[in-house]
């Protein structure tokens, strides 16, 4: 059943795209909404079981500062959903536990076994099909996909300060620390570029509650609810699921049929980050 409870998260996670297709707001305003929407829903919860006054200063600091990349994250994925295909935005952000590895190597100064150094070179290689197949599309499907390689670097970011503070701090604490400092970063950026808040229609507001419900708190809450039963690896193995259900999604709804490049070069990806979870496991 806890299984099947983590299945369910991935396919709330995948919806993510499709929702952005179907907004019309910029990407930083509906990362915004998704933030501020998650935020408010959890607060209650958070605020009646936490006492955040007593919370160690460093994983405080780390919590908003996690935050802030979960936020920076959000707008560079929903951005590139806007200029290059479900397909190749999804896989290429997923590759954020290649970033992880390589920034374990050059900061944490840990070794990594030739096992682990093929699935990283392979995951790259993927990537770089990804990119060459998208160059065809003009500079905006490439410039797509680096941007959606920038989400994957800050979600990697968010991943490591994460790591550090759950040592310390419950869920359910951090959790809301760093959905609350996500809104807090996303709104400053759209005031300082001066990008209007509201005037998009319901459709928009819909859509932020939608990835809200679905994809945070049913989705990647789910995902950090089942590492307390499960093991890590099998966490890791399932969601390389959601690019799979995204690109099925872009498919039958969008009309977005992969090319060949794209095709191999996410399964080559998907290999990578399979091969390298399973080493780490």
């Amino acid at each position: 059943m806890k299984r099947l409870i983590v299945l369910l998260g991935v396919v709330g996670v995948s919806l993510s795209a499709l929702l952005v297709r179907w907004s019309t707001a910029p990407s930083l305003v509906m990362a915004l909404y998704r933030m501020a929407f998650a935020a408010a829903l959890m607060a209650p919860a958070a605020l009646r079981k936490e006492k955040f006054s007593g919370l160690p200063r460093r994983e405080l600091l780390l919590s908003v500062l996690s935050g802030a990349f979960l936020g920076l994250h959000f707008a560079c994925y929903f951005e590139a959903l806007g200029r290059t295909s479900i397909a190749s935005a999804v896989v290429l952000v997923d590759t954020e536990v290649l970033f992880v590895a390589l920034a374990s190597v050059l900061i944490l100064r840990k070794r990594l076994s030739g096992r682990a150094w093929l699935a990283v070179l392979t995951a790259f290689g993927g990537s770089a099909l990804v990119a060459l197949a998208d160059r065809s599309g003009g500079t905006g499907a490439l410039t797509g996909d680096l941007i959606a390689l920038a989400g994957a670097v800050c979600v990697a970011v968010y991943t490591m300060l994460g790591a550090v503070c759950r040592e310390r701090l419950s869920t359910t604490a951090y959790t809301y620390l760093v959905y609350f400092s996500a809104t807090g970063t996303l709104l400053a950026v759209a005031l300082v570029t001066g990008t209007p808040l509201a005037g998009y229609g319901p459709v928009n507001l819909w859509t932020g509650l939608g990835m809200a419900v679905f994809c945070t708190l049913l989705g990647h809450s789910v995902f950090s609810w089942g590492l307390k039963y499960l093991p890590p690896a099998f966490i890791s193995t399932v969601k390389l699921l959601e690019p799979v259900f995204s690109a099925i999604y872009g498919l039958f709804l969008f009309g977005e049929r992969p090319g060949a490049l794209v095709i191999l070069g996410g399964a080559l990806i998907l290999l990578g980050i399979g091969l390298y979870s399973r080493e780490e496991a």
